[in-house]
């Protein structure tokens, strides 16, 4: 699968296509990007995003509280939306800001095509090359012109993760889906506030519409709602892994956990929205 999926990618400096050789990705042009000890190839150039990316501790804490299954519904109803639409011969996956793997996977234990996983943090594609060995996981900013051919994936998924609408249209195929899984407003309401964690800004559908406005039209939309016990461990892993993990006192978390009962019931609010590309104009 990785080599069926290295077909699609472009080189991240010239633009011209690359392709895998035993444990290296080249082009024709001599540039080439030697496959880290864990799986993954850093394709990141330039100076990079000013976004930071997630930290060896808040992948941890991400791949800790994913792999206890608390959010695999939510990986199953992505994988539902997915499906349908990734059953032609040629049919492919981009996963943008894939993380810890943890989404892709059940996307591609449904429907095994060829795979590629984007995201800025090495620590997360570390995760990511395990428990995807067969995709294409790729360190890379996803501001910047993605390493991925025009039209040559069938859905692009965005879990938590930025979205830059011009290069996942250009990346889709005719007929493809853009699925972005976003929280809304309640969302672990009942921790959110003690821990630190970043509040759900108002009116969030609205300006996801608008930030795809002019590459995508909208398709469907999915509300899902879990009922969630956790332990205080998860807690923790849970206010450490999300954004909020770049800002917060290690010592401080540890003392409000500490704190908690055995088990804390929490509500995740999660939308998950459908697009489909827009037709464009010819260039």
């Amino acid at each position: 699968m990785l080599s069926d999926a290295a077909r699609s990618l472009l080189c991240p400096v010239c633009r011209n296509s690359l392709t895998l050789a035993g444990n290296r990705l080249a082009c024709p042009e001599g540039h080439s990007f030697d496959a880290a000890r864990q799986g993954y190839f850093n394709l990141l150039v330039g100076k990079g995003t000013v976004f930071e990316a997630d930290t060896a501790a808040m992948v941890a804490a991400r791949f800790d509280f994913l792999s206890k299954g608390h959010y695999r519904p939510l990986a199953e109803a992505v994988a539902e939306f997915a499906a349908p639409v990734l059953q032609g011969p040629d049919a492919a996956v981009l996963d943008a800001g894939t993380g810890t793997g943890h989404y892709l996977k059940e996307v591609l234990a449904v429907v095994p095509v060829p795979a590629i996983g984007l995201d800025i943090s090495k620590f997360a594609l570390r995760r990511a090359a395990r428990l995807n060995p067969g995709a294409a996981n790729l360190v890379c900013d996803v501001w910047q012109p993605l390493p991925v051919a025009d039209m040559a994936v069938d859905v692009v998924t965005v879990v938590f993760a930025p979205r830059n609408a011009s290069e996942f249209a250009r990346v889709l195929r005719p007929g493809g889906r853009l699925i972005v899984v976003t929280p809304r407003s309640g969302h672990l309401a009942e921790i959110a506030g003690q821990t630190g964690m970043l509040g759900i800004e108002p009116a969030k559908e609205e300006r996801l519409a608008a930030s795809l406005g002019g590459h995508f039209a909208p398709h469907s939309t999915r509300e899902l709602d879990l009922e969630l016990g956790l332990e205080p461990a998860d807690v923790g892993n849970l206010a450490l892994m999300g954004p909020a993990g770049h800002h917060l006192d290690p010592a401080v978390l540890d003392t409000i956990i500490a704190g908690l009962p055995s088990l804390t019931k929490v509500s995740a609010r999660f939308r998950i929205s459908v697009f489909e590309p827009l037709e464009q104009p010819p260039a």
